[in-house]
């Protein structure tokens, strides 16, 4: 029976584990979202929760209890600046894991653990991006030398400038597959 086995000891040993928590902890509250196994991520939830709740008491004592923890000033920074005042409200659940798949060299689970009111930058940036690119329908605009092939090259004739921008129109002509 594994009564009060609560903690996933991740095959680690008890030192390495401590900083390993740190170091993904640091990442998550810097980076707001990161990639690792679901192990770990299930871990990574249990150690980073408390202390986002310890942040919403912005005292000196919660900052160092916190340090302590993180082990990482720029980290403690964030969490204490950004990352409370947003979350000051919320009762618990500051993390969330999203399911990716399996790793393809040993088959371990992957997911992305995330800070729960934070996701919109990861949601709504991917939108706009994608809209503000119009599509063009001219060939040959995305080339360096698509100067010469339709207006001709402005370079002097016979000169070693004139050959590069042919080199490279035929050379861009046969990766995109045009028939010179």
């Amino acid at each position: 029976m594994r009564h009060n086995k609560k903690i996933n000891h991740l095959g680690r040993q008890a030192g390495h584990r401590k900083a390993l928590m740190a170091n993904l902890a640091s990442s998550l509250l810097m980076h707001k979202r990161i990639n690792t196994t679901l192990a770990k991520a299930k871990a990574l939830r249990m150690y980073v929760e408390p202390l986002i709740t310890k942040s919403k008491e912005d005292t000196t004592h919660s900052r160092r209890t916190v340090f302590s923890y993180l082990k990482d000033k720029e980290a403690t920074a964030e969490l204490f600046r950004t990352i409370a005042p947003k979350i000051a409200d919320r009762p618990g659940g500051y993390c969330r894991i999203l399911k990716t798949g399996f790793r393809l060299g040993d088959a371990a689970e992957m997911c992305f653990i995330e800070l729960v009111d934070f996701d919109a930058a990861y949601t709504s940036d991917a939108a706009p991006k994608a809209a503000a690119a119009p599509k063009t329908r001219r060939r040959g605009s995305s080339c360096r030398c698509a100067g010469y092939r339709s207006r001709g090259c402005s370079r002097q004739e016979g000169s070693s400038e004139e050959t590069r921008c042919r080199q490279e129109a035929r050379s861009c002509q046969e990766t995109r597959g045009e028939e010179g």
